[in-house]
């Protein structure tokens, strides 16, 4: 009963990382991308055709659902998690930071090639 009052009238999904319950607004809808290709892919408008997966957007399930396997249980055999990662994992990831963190985006004159 507290599951009901907790997450309102929105549909309740389970994170394929954690396994914990959510509403649908937080988390994730992740589809393989289907023909062939082993790729699974963000469904941001949550509308994309075939079975859904769902996942918290956060590294810590991320690391969960790929430690577990879980992309291949949940999307039939779909592993490719690139896409997934590239939208979680910040452009600013602890390991990546100092690298991009002295360099400028552009030349400050325009003689530079």
């Amino acid at each position: 009963m507290a599951e009901l009052l907790q997450h309102g009238h929105q549909p309740v999904r389970t994170c394929i990382g954690c396994r914990k319950q959510g509403s649908r607004s937080e988390l994730v809808r992740l589809v393989a991308e289907g023909g062939g290709s082993t790729a699974v892919l963000m469904d941001k408008r949550r509308r994309m055709a075939g079975r859904g997966a769902w996942l918290h957007p956060s590294e810590t399930c991320l690391a969960l659902a790929i430690k577990r396997r879980a992309f291949g249980r949940a999307l039939a055999g779909a592993t490719g998690t690139a896409d997934v990662e590239r939208y979680i994992v910040p452009g600013t990831h602890p390991a990546e930071a100092p690298a991009t963190a002295g360099k400028p985006s552009k030349p400050e004159s325009g003689s530079e090639i």
